[in-house]
């Protein structure tokens, strides 16, 4: 018999007796033994929250087995180990448990211990005992057996428990780095003193996929996670590895709902931003994701460790309402990887650990002063004051806060020039702004690279007077806008 683990925590219901004493000897005959196994509960749940191993009304993770012996009909003699129980498949999804009282089955504290194998005495034939459901779902088998003494024949039966059943549908997307967590820049020439060592630009990613019940994705035919440099901070030159695939977007297939990836620095430091995507809808990346699950990952960037003290690099962001967001904090110097933390963020902003600002605003407009703090590998911390400057939608050429009105453009005139053009007020102002347009009257054109609005293809005439409505479209890296306006020819 061995132990597994200890339970960390005490029964919460009263305790049964698990296996019977059964005085005198176990006796001799030559009549076959038969044995059957019963399980009062053939599924249990996934035990997400780690509860502990107990039973009664209050323990739905916990079910009792019922294993018997017959000779002829009639119980075998009871006695001390006379059956033997293992799991033979699963144990990554539960263990077993005496829950008899016994001393020697429980820790120091009186918290009940798993193994993953279990003699057990008979009283009139038979004995009892319990499975309790892990955090993985699966199918766990479990065989006992019993010897006749007469002709040493074994018999054995087996029952299996199901615990939980995972949807396959993904549900979230978490990424982890490889040690130490950061990167240096692609030409950094940092030698770490003690070891001698580089610093390096290359580190691994892992991605890990997972669904509703917060179990693995089930190994996939096709690509079904995504990775992506975004458009930000220390992205220039740098870019994502995988077998024979290389650049600014990756899609590999997941192992047990684990993704590999690799990321090599450019020659910038600061911070490169991350964003993994999976496919809920048919966990499939490859042919177009149809419903999104993201997540955003900051991975920070170094020309030197230690060699100057911790600072963090910002001090004014700028956020609109209903509008979706995401930047990462910058911080240098000191020793990563950086932990952050802030006090209350405006409504519907959120602060992660490697420092990723996101979420959609809903605060009222105006300036709201934070502070935010990063500390590093040695404890070290500082903070700063940041501002936040939370906006109305005034999201193209400064439009009112009504989106649903049509934002109004200059003017133009029958037989003269037009020349306008538009602005974009949110996004990372580094990241350029492509322009486009749906419904443009013949006699304008939109450059989409500056959002020059004029009449290259001729000057209105007399026959264009009136209002003309059309959709401007700004794209900044991953920011879309799209805003209706209109303009009058008099």
């Amino acid at each position: 018999m061995r132990k597994l683990f200890g339970a960390t925590v005490l029964v919460l219901s009263s305790v049964l007796v698990a296996c019977g004493g059964g005085g005198g000897s176990p006796g001799s005959s030559d009549l076959p033994y038969t044995i059957s196994l019963r399980a009062e509960k053939t599924q249990l749940p996934i035990n997400i929250g780690g509860a502990p191993a107990s039973i009664g009304a209050y323990a739905p993770y916990t079910t009792t087995l019922y294993v018997e012996a017959r000779e002829n009909g009639a119980p075998i003699p009871g006695g001390e180990g006379i059956f033997s129980c293992a799991i033979v498949q699963g144990l990554d999804s539960g263990a077993l448990y005496y829950l008899d009282g016994n001393e020697e089955h429980e820790d120091d504290n009186g918290n009940p211990l798993a193994y993953r194998s279990i003699t057990l005495g008979a009283n009139s034939g038979s004995a009892s005992f319990h499975v309790h459901a892990g955090t993985k779902s699966g199918t766990v088998r479990v065989t006992c057996s019993v010897t006749n003494p007469a002709d040493k024949q074994i018999s054995s039966v087996s029952a299996d428990i199901i615990v939980g059943a995972a949807t396959g549908k993904p549900a979230s997307v978490l990424g982890t780095l490889q040690a130490p967590g950061y990167l240096g820049s692609r030409d950094n020439t940092f030698i770490f003193p003690v070891t001698r060592e580089r610093l390096r630009n290359n580190v691994g990613l892992n991605a890990f996929v997972m669904d509703d019940a917060n179990q693995p994705i089930p190994n996939p035919s096709a690509a079904n996670l995504q990775v992506s440099i975004r458009p930000f901070g220390a992205s220039a030159g740098a870019r994502l590895l995988s077998g024979a695939q290389s650049g600014s977007v990756l899609q590999v297939r997941t192992i047990d709902g684990v993704g590999l990836i690799s990321l090599s620095s450019g020659p910038s430091a600061g911070v490169i931003l991350l964003e993994l995507t999976t496919d809920r809808a048919d966990n499939n990346v490859s042919n177009g994701i149809q419903d999104a699950v993201t997540a955003l990952m900051a991975v920070s960037v170094h020309h030197a460790i230690a060699t100057s003290p911790l600072v963090i690099g910002d001090a004014e962001l700028t956020v609109t309402v209903g509008m979706p967001y995401s930047y990462a904090l910058t911080a240098q110097g000191g020793v990563p990887p950086y932990k952050w933390s802030s006090t209350a963020l405006p409504a519907g902003l959120t602060l992660s650990p490697d420092g990723v600002i996101s979420g959609m605003p809903t605060a009222p407009k105006g300036n709201y002063q934070i502070v935010v703090t990063v500390s590093d590998e040695t404890g070290g911390s500082v903070s700063k004051n940041l501002t936040i400057k939370v906006e109305g939608e005034l999201a193209i050429d400064g439009c009112s806060s009504d989106v649903s009105a049509p934002c109004a453009l200059p003017g133009a005139k029958v037989g003269e020039s037009y020349s306008h053009t538009l602005s974009f007020s949110i996004g990372d102002p580094s990241v350029p702004v492509v322009w486009s347009a749906t419904g443009l009257p013949g006699w304008l054109t939109l450059d989409a690279n500056t959002g020059l609005l004029a009449n290259l293809a001729g000057r209105p005439v007399a026959g264009d007077k009136g209002t003309y409505t059309f959709v401007i479209t700004a794209t900044r890296g991953s920011l879309v806008v799209r805003r209706q306006v209109t303009i009058t020819v008099s």
